[in-house]
């Protein structure tokens, strides 16, 4: 199948699909007499496996390790489960920075006025000269 079928199958575009190709993050398609890519059902799965991963919250160099897994039919789950383990340790830390982020945006918002003044701790803030409720990471 060729890459416009791919994109419409896996809802990805065209040009994502030949980034992943080209960083190595997929299998090359093989090509045919006219250059063009041919994808097959393996391909497709492995894109979609892409995909996934990256809506489950895995980046690119850790996609590149996951499909390594997925390609290894020597891999352990216990690989595969590390690997989750950390995402999940990795997203909770920073869930807990952005609500910290959450919360001092929220402190100042409520600090401010909102009127038709100049002054706003917000703009104080966010410019360092006032030095209570900053937003930080």
């Amino acid at each position: 199948m060729n890459i416009s079928k791919v994109a419409r199958l896996t809802g990805l575009t065209a040009k994502t699909i030949r980034y992943y190709e080209a960083i190595g993050l997929i299998s090359p398609p093989l090509r045919g007499a006219n250059g063009y890519r041919s994808y097959d059902e393996s391909l497709l799965r492995q894109i979609r496996f892409v995909k996934n991963a990256r809506e489950a919250g895995f980046n690119l160099d850790e996609c590149q390790e996951l499909v390594a897994l997925y390609l290894n039919q020597d891999r352990t789950s216990a690989e595969v489960k590390a690997l989750a383990l950390a995402k999940i340790a990795d997203l909770e830390l920073r869930l807990q920075k952005m609500q910290k982020m959450l919360l001092g945006l929220q402190q100042l918002a409520d600090r401010c006025h909102g009127d038709s003044q100049p002054d706003c701790p917000i703009m104080d803030a966010l410019d360092g000269t006032s030095s209570c409720g900053t937003v930080k990471e």
